[in-house]
């Protein structure tokens, strides 16, 4: 009756048990802060009526003791004791055979198995299955990755601006030199194209420095 979440491993079972079909996976990996998704599913020959019920139990690991954190019958019901007061929510839809919950706020404390219970009258079943969540935080490297791809992605389009103004000015340059070889005079139309030329460049300059400027803001924020 039970599937994982956002990130759940690849073992899961079939349990065709007395008119109610079940889904698992086996594992469900989350991080520290990120809402984590339980995903239970769960089919029955009989139609969902209000005697439908749904219980979804945590154990925590090396432990026997099991807790009550989430109880359904055509309202929702969530925890309002222990370590998963109020943040527990419903995400399912029993008419959709969707049993699902998420949980906010994780912590490594919320590592351990977790157990979706559905009840169908008259359908029934024996078996529950179950899945084990793990907690972890994110990596140095997820996170160089992240500020790797924005430093790209902020950093590029300033680069192709300075590259472009850098060719334009030692076209310029090249230009000057053939032309002061040549003994070659500009005419007062020239002259005012380079002003024009010379105000472009100027704003292109601002250009890169603004786009630096938001270079290195983005990467203040990061951190």
């Amino acid at each position: 009756m039970q599937r994982s979440g956002a990130a759940g491993g690849r073992g899961c079972a079939l349990f065709p048990l007395l008119g109610v079909l079940f889904f698992q996976d086996a594992h469900v990996r989350g991080y520290v802060g990120e809402k984590i998704k339980l995903k239970c599913t769960f089919k029955s020959t009989s139609s969902v009526t209000d005697k439908l019920t749904i219980d979804w139990t945590y154990r925590p690991p090396s432990s026997s003791r099991t807790e009550s954190i989430f109880h359904y019958q055509s309202f929702q019901y969530p925890t309002t004791a222990g370590t998963f007061r109020d943040r527990i929510s419903w995400v399912g839809d029993v008419y959709k055979g969707d049993a699902s919950i998420s949980i906010s706020s994780p912590t490594l404390k919320d590592n351990g198995t977790f157990s979706c219970a559905v009840k169908n009258p008259p359908d029934v079943h024996h078996n529950i299955p179950v899945t084990e969540l793990t907690v972890t935080e994110r990596g140095f490297g997820t996170m160089l990755s992240s500020v790797a791809l924005l430093s790209v992605l902020v950093f590029l389009p300033s680069a192709v601006v300075v590259v472009l103004l850098l060719v334009r000015m030692v076209r310029k340059s090249a230009g000057l030199q053939k032309m002061s070889k040549s003994g070659y005079k500009k005419s007062s139309i020239e002259v005012s194209d380079d002003t024009d030329q010379e105000e472009g460049d100027d704003c292109m300059a601002r250009l890169c420095v603004r786009c630096a400027e938001c270079l290195d803001s983005d990467y203040e924020e990061t951190y």
